[in-house]
């Protein structure tokens, strides 16, 4: 259930738990402004600069940071992306972000898109993103020593916020001092309410140069802090920035637009290159794939990964695409083949958006037993990928280059030279990276175990006379409904995953399989369709996916310049943008996407050969090698 919060008269919200204010009578966004906004020196501080990169601890009911989007929109200096990092244990509901802001007619607009997006909040770290993806709120659900232990980005500017030092002690303890500092650069300036001692010497003692400014009544004087320590810092190398520039990206399916578009909005100048003569030819041609976060009864690593994934695409999705045309929102059903359905560990409150147990008008639409193990999954939809990588390929800053195949990487000065199958230079890029799905291997020999996997879709168009479910339904296998394919309206259901195959032929064993598929996960449509498999009416739809040895991504760098994007698997609709966007934030030292260890484990590093680190000569095939 979201935070309750309690309204007195005149106005004033107020927290139960622990039963202080939120904000002083005066208003929340006169406070923001003088008290953080001002006290950090903004919005001069941030004129010009590529990026700014905000930490909050304490979000609230998010005054702040709209306070810094309003300021970030007025300013006709304002740089290009806008980063607002934020700790909150516990999130208030859309209704009382709204009601909120409802005094202030500058920030409707503005509270109304963040409401929109304030769904399914569980523990962990989640993107919201607004501005055509240049402001980008990261919500960090979870305790703030515990959401700060690991310094995934330095901060440009902190708002140190939260409930009264004396109802709430962890928030003001050295030890979050401590991990606040930990994320801040020489020169963060830092800004807070408060001037209580205790906090003013646990910031001296960190770092920080602490004084007094004058307050907003009631209030007399707030804080002002730089953080100027006299010891020297030692930073990870992930901290600093790289600055934009020239990037070529191999490969224009799924994986290679969506790191194209997040680059070319950080100011990249791209250029996508693929052999073939037309965008997402490759597995990215499905003709529609399903989105749908994962479920484990524990909450595990693919869960919480899934679920990072599919807030991301959902965001691009709504923003980019034409709904009951190139996707549809709406929910998937799931049915639970083996047995009991895997609810989260709270089938309640946020985490009912992502998964609950699906109710008997929901199973009975899909022709299903009032007792048969099923969940809801409503963040979920149907997209076709094409769809999504035009979009992402049409974005400013990014251009399309067909018919172009690159056999080989050379390093050239500080960055790589693209060698095409005839020996001659395509281009070359101080940023490269490879998104070529399973081709990715050819030109890394060895670096990354990447291996081909095979699908086959089964497909037909809707007959009037055949009843279908209204939604998705996934378990063993998928189907899909209704998609727009030509000139009509298609049915799709499987898909096959053969390991080590890339063999695009149609099989007729294959449409046997996915019928048996569809056989177990719904019977009553496979009913309805055995008709068009076996009069042979049944169309196939053939590709190749790339995966690794553990089935998740790939997404880091291999060589200084060199990066790759690959090994999606069957789930390119799920991580294909949350990737594009782990990969620019890693590059520019940015809030990352996820939490910093589900980012690990999608790192090359888990699997990169060490032979490929400092060894750039081992890049490429030498030609004497290459089978055209």
């Amino acid at each position: 259930m979201a935070e309750p919060v309690e309204w007195l008269p005149d106005g004033t919200p107020r927290s139960p738990r622990f039963q202080d204010i939120y904000r002083s009578s005066t208003g929340g966004l006169a406070q923001a402004r003088h008290v953080f906004l001002h006290g950090c020196g903004l919005p001069h501080a941030w004129a010009g600069q590529p990026q700014w990169r905000i930490l909050e601890t304490g979000f609230g009911l998010g005054m702040n940071f709209l306070a810094a989007w309003r300021a970030w929109k007025d300013d006709p200096r304002r740089p290009r992306m806008l980063h607002f990092a934020s700790v909150e244990a516990w999130p208030a509901g859309a209704a009382d972000l709204l009601r909120s802001a409802a005094a202030h007619p500058e920030l409707a607009p503005l509270a109304g898109a963040l409401a929109a997006q304030w769904v399914g909040l569980v523990p962990g770290v989640h993107r919201l993103v607004f501005e055509d993806g240049r402001v980008l709120l990261t919500l960090l659900v979870a305790d703030v020593q515990d959401a700060l232990r690991e310094p995934a980005f330095l901060a440009d500017s902190v708002f140190l916020d939260g409930f009264d030092p004396e109802r709430n002690p962890d928030m003001w303890r050295r030890h979050t001092l401590k991990a606040v500092a930990r994320h801040c650069r020489v020169g963060t300036t830092l800004a807070s309410w408060t001037v209580a001692g205790e906090v003013r010497r646990g910031l001296a003692e960190c770092g920080f140069q602490v004084a007094r400014s004058d307050g907003l009544p009631p209030k007399r004087q707030c804080l002002r802090a730089t953080f100027e320590p006299a010891w020297e810092l030692k930073r990870p190398a992930a901290a600093t920035a790289t600055p934009a520039g020239r990037c070529i990206v191999v490969g224009a399916g799924l994986a290679g637009a969506a790191a194209a578009a997040s680059l070319a909005r950080r100011g990249w100048d791209v250029t996508v290159v693929d052999e073939a003569t037309a965008p997402a030819a490759g597995a990215s041609a499905l003709p529609a794939g399903l989105l749908a976060p994962h479920q484990s009864s524990d909450d595990g690593l693919l869960a919480r990964l899934s679920r990072s994934g599919v807030r991301i695409t959902l965001q691009q999705a709504t923003s980019m695409l034409r709904a009951g045309e190139d996707w549809q929102p709406g929910g998937v059903l799931e049915h639970r083949i083996a047995g009991a359905p895997r609810l989260p560990p709270h089938d309640a409150g946020a985490w009912r958006v992502w998964t609950r147990a699906a109710d008997a008008a929901q199973k009975a639409a899909a022709g299903l037993d009032p007792g048969a193990a099923a969940t809801w999954h409503e963040l979920a939809a149907w997209i076709t990928p094409a769809a999504l990588v035009r979009a992402w390929l049409a974005q400013p800053g990014v251009a399309w280059c067909g018919q172009t195949a690159v056999r080989e990487l050379q390093p050239h000065g500080d960055g790589w030279r693209l060698i095409g199958s005839d020996g001659e230079v395509l281009a070359d890029a101080g940023l490269v990276v490879l998104a070529a799905a399973h081709r990715t291997a050819a030109l890394l020999p060895g670096a990354l175990p990447l291996q081909p996997v095979r699908g086959q879709v089964s497909w037909g168009f809707q007959g009037a006379s055949v009843q279908l479910p209204p939604f998705p339904v996934n378990g063993n296998g998928h189907f899909i409904p209704g998609v727009p394919v030509g000139r009509g309206t298609a049915w799709l259901c499987g898909s096959t995953y053969d390991r080590a195959d890339a063999d695009v032929e149609p099989r007729m064993q294959d449409h046997a399989a996915n019928l048996g598929k569809l056989r177990l996960l719904l019977p009553l449509v496979a009913d309805r369709l055995a008709p068009a498999f076996a009069n042979g009416t049944v169309g196939a739809w053939t590709g190749v996916r790339c995966a690794s040895a553990d089935r998740r991504p790939y997404v880091g760098e291999v060589q200084p310049g060199l990066w790759v994007s690959t090994a999606m698997g069957s789930r390119g609709l799920t991580f294909a943008a949350l990737c594009g966007e782990l990969l620019a934030a890693r590059l520019h030292g940015e809030p990352l996407p996820l939490e910093p260890r589900l980012a690990a484990a999608l790192d090359t590093a888990r699997s990169l050969r060490p032979r490929m680190v400092g060894q750039p000569e081992a890049v490429g095939l030498p030609p004497s090698q290459h089978q055209g």
